[in-house]
């Protein structure tokens, strides 16, 4: 690998990050556990019925990872303004936005990706249908790769403010309901038993957008809040 190269920088960059992660790995158990507790609450809540609990599970579910990854989301950018790496990476040479894909790359394996490997043991703790079992983990794949884009221009846009965890959450909520629509939708309707391919595409086109537009959307928020 030369040195120097756009490559290099974005290696360098995925590996420092993984280090930091694995340095504080226990942090990273914190999302499956507030996933875990919430979906625990369910059934004490509504009833160990396992045929209302079967109702509700893929809904159950996708809520309590989103709000996983929300809890995790203000992490992305936070310890690199906070040490000055960050305007460090927009002064550098390289795209900005193909720097900033490799972060929330690294953000989502090392968060959301925990979450979905065990999205099928959060499914069984409410009685989770057979005809869910593998529509659930297929949409996950393509949801939460498109919330920690939309929720990584929303970090940056908020990154050089204070206590701008309430902020956050005001900004990302709203945008990640048609994921959560999508994604519920096609669990609920193979359920059901009716065709769910239409909602998985949808979240792969929105996915594919995402993954064009967000990088750029992120860059241009990140020299806003810099500036």
């Amino acid at each position: 690998m030369k040195s120097g190269t756009t490559f290099a920088a974005c290696a360098a960059l995925i590996r420092r990050d993984l280090t930091l992660i694995w340095r504080r790995r226990g942090d990273a158990l914190n999302p499956i556990l507030f996933a875990l507790i919430v979906v625990a609450l369910f059934p004490l809540a509504l009833g160990p019925e396992p045929e209302n609990l079967r109702r509700i599970a893929a809904g159950v579910v996708f809520v309590a990872i989103l709000l996983a990854g929300l809890l995790a989301l203000d992490t992305l950018f936070r310890g690199d303004y906070e040490d000055g790496s960050l305007e460090q990476l927009v002064l550098s040479p390289h795209p900005l936005s193909l720097l900033l894909a490799c972060k929330i790359a690294v953000h989502w394996l090392t968060t959301a990706l925990p979450l979905i490997a065990v999205a099928p043991l959060l499914g069984e703790l409410l009685h989770q249908s057979e005809a869910v079992r593998w529509v659930l983990p297929t949409a996950l794949l393509l949801a939460t790769p498109l919330l920690s884009l939309i929720g990584a221009v929303c970090v940056a846009l908020t990154v050089g403010m204070q206590r701008s965890g309430m902020l956050l959450a005001l900004l990302v909520l709203p945008l990640y309901v048609p994921v959560l629509i999508f994604g519920a939708g096609a669990c609920n309707a193979a359920q059901i038993g009716l065709p769910y391919a239409a909602p998985l595409l949808w979240l792969g086109a929105a996915l594919v957008l995402a993954l064009v537009l967000a990088p750029l959307a992120c860059a241009a928020a990140l020299r806003i809040s810099l500036s």
